[in-house]
């Protein structure tokens, strides 16, 4: 399908228990396009080299601020020097994340949550740690709106915002031919991170089901992820991870039966060990759902002794 589209893939390897990332290249307006661009290392550099030796690039699309879609735009840049676009949020937040003084505030939210001092340094530490594969930040030239029309290979897609796994998250949807470039929005056979942050948006999980709502009326035949394959039928998938989020919530409103912290909902939702990348992406999940059931009035939080306690 992707050579029909005149899209090629270029799938970069990547250091975690989910190892890959694909990245798009076609040609654009002007010249090539490429979209997403993996981690600043060397097994990305070598990955895109032989592209960069065939292809003229002018134009680098971001999908969102995670540094494996971010993390060697700047660098793409140096090489190529072409325009890089992106959402204003996510640009703002890849800045405010890896900027000066950030795993600090971080560190200081993990001890709130009652993770233990020890895990909670090594995650904050394992944030920070991703400052060098995010540099240099590349310069954006152009903010995504949703809306906007953008020439990818044969056809025009429209960009479409799909908030919930980063805020500033955006998708390539073709009309023409119900083809979605679901990034990281949805995804063939895991579900989409969903986590609080902290900082920007407050109820996450709700804006994610509340966008996964509007993806359904597109009715998209074939959905292209940026991690594993390419599937059909983006409604019954997103009915599955629709699904799978209200089975986590109604498992969380049992957990807070009895009074509990963040990192003590978080061991009963997935009751297995995490090594600290892992463990940020497990309470920044339970956070987004403990937050949606305060938002919805289905829970309480408040702070005792420095650490947050959320009961039924």
């Amino acid at each position: 399908m992707l050579e029909q589209l005149e899209v090629s893939c270029v799938t970069i390897d990547l250091p975690f228990r989910l190892n890959h990332v694909h990245c798009f290249v076609a040609k654009g307006e002007n010249g090539w396009t490429i979209m997403d661009a993996g981690l600043n290392n060397s097994v990305t550099d070598t990955s895109w080299k032989p592209i960069l030796e065939k292809h003229e690039i002018n134009h680098i699309i971001i999908s969102h601020y995670h540094p494996d879609h971010y993390g060697y735009a700047g660098r793409l840049q140096e090489l190529t020097g072409a325009d890089v676009s992106m959402t204003e949020t996510d640009k703002n937040t890849a800045l405010v994340l890896w900027g000066k003084g950030f795993s600090d505030s971080l560190r200081k939210n993990y001890y709130k949550c009652g993770i233990p001092t020890d895990m909670a340094d090594s995650m904050a530490g394992n944030e920070a740690g991703f400052i060098s594969q995010v540099s240099p930040h590349p310069r954006v030239s152009n903010y995504l709106k949703n809306g906007d029309k953008i020439l990818f290979g044969k056809y025009e897609y429209e960009v479409l915002d799909a908030p919930g796994h980063s805020n500033g998250l955006i998708c390539l949807f073709n009309r023409e031919k119900r083809v979605l470039f679901s990034t990281d929005h949805i995804l063939p056979k895991i579900t989409p991170n969903i986590s609080y942050h902290f900082h920007g948006e407050k109820n996450p999980l709700n804006k994610f089901l509340q966008s996964l709502d509007k993806f359904k009326r597109l009715e998209a035949e074939y959905v292209i992820p940026s991690h594993g394959k390419p599937f059909t039928n983006a409604n019954a998938r997103i009915n599955e991870i629709i699904d799978h989020h209200e089975e986590r919530l109604s498992k969380l409103h049992e957990i807070l039966r009895t009074p509990t912290t963040v990192y003590e909902a978080c061991q009963n939702l997935f009751g297995k060990a995490f090594n600290p990348h892992e463990m940020r992406f497990a309470i920044g999940e339970t956070i987004a759902h403990l937050e949606y059931l305060l938002k919805k009035g289905e829970c309480e939080k408040e702070e005792l002794q420095g650490t947050y306690i959320y009961r039924r």
